[in-house]
């Protein structure tokens, strides 16, 4: 089996359209080339997104109040229903080849869960999974969600883990199977380091997904405008 790379790209806030374009280009490249992946870590300015089995009925404000709030809604081909994206929560995008030794949905999945779950412990928070739920838990609620799509083995979206996120946002969704929500901010009673969460991720990514050797990139930020 090939060692397994991955070039990490942490590029700020990033508008979600430009960041599904980001994916896509990135898709292609892996599925030409599958020794290198990617990992994207970003911030979204505040979005509404709908998977594929999503009811347009989930999202509770109008499109005037929308537009007031400055919320975008982008349907999409990941898994799951709707969930909210927005400041002060890090978005992962890993854009790997999972082909030959994880050709595994449900396996990946349980991956990503498991990242998040070291992440949450080495900020001294007890994170959980529940039987028949995706995504990553804690006593006070949810405070990570997972959607993925996977094509020809090369998977894109990923996962959204509330650090000092503003959960009002979610009051304006039915999100994923409704549970409540919390962020590691509202838990810990103080925000946190943006990149203190993200260097804990890129480390448990790489040790969970077995990387051989990883590095950052930062000229990929240079692909997506950032947001003021």
């Amino acid at each position: 089996m090939k060692e397994r790379h991955l070039q990490v790209s942490r590029l700020g806030r990033v508008e979600y359209g430009e960041g599904l374009e980001l994916q896509a280009r990135l898709e292609n490249d892996v599925i030409a080339d599958r020794r290198v992946g990617h990992l994207l870590l970003l911030e979204h300015p505040h979005t509404f997104t709908l998977g594929r089995r999503a009811k347009t009925d989930g999202v509770l404000a109008t499109k005037e109040l929308l537009e007031a709030m400055g919320v975008s809604v982008f349907e999409i081909n990941r898994g799951g229903k709707i969930t909210y994206h927005g400041i002060g929560q890090i978005v992962g995008y890993p854009i790997i080849s999972l082909s030959p030794d994880r050709e595994d949905v449900h396996r990946y999945v349980r991956d990503l869960e498991e990242v998040l779950i070291r992440t949450l412990g080495d900020f001294g928070i007890e994170g959980q999974r529940i039987d028949g739920l995706t995504g990553v838990h804690t006593s006070g609620g949810k405070v990570a969600a997972i959607g993925v799509h996977i094509k020809r083995w090369v998977t894109t979206h990923g996962f959204a883990l509330n650090v000092n996120t503003d959960l009002s946002y979610y009051d304006w969704i039915i999100s994923c199977e409704g549970e409540p929500v919390t962020s590691m901010e509202q838990i810990l009673g103080h925000e946190i380091e943006l990149k203190e969460v993200e260097d804990s991720l890129i480390k448990n990514f790489a040790e969970v997904f077995a990387i051989a050797q990883f590095a950052e990139t930062p000229s990929l930020s240079a692909a997506v405008p950032a947001v003021s």
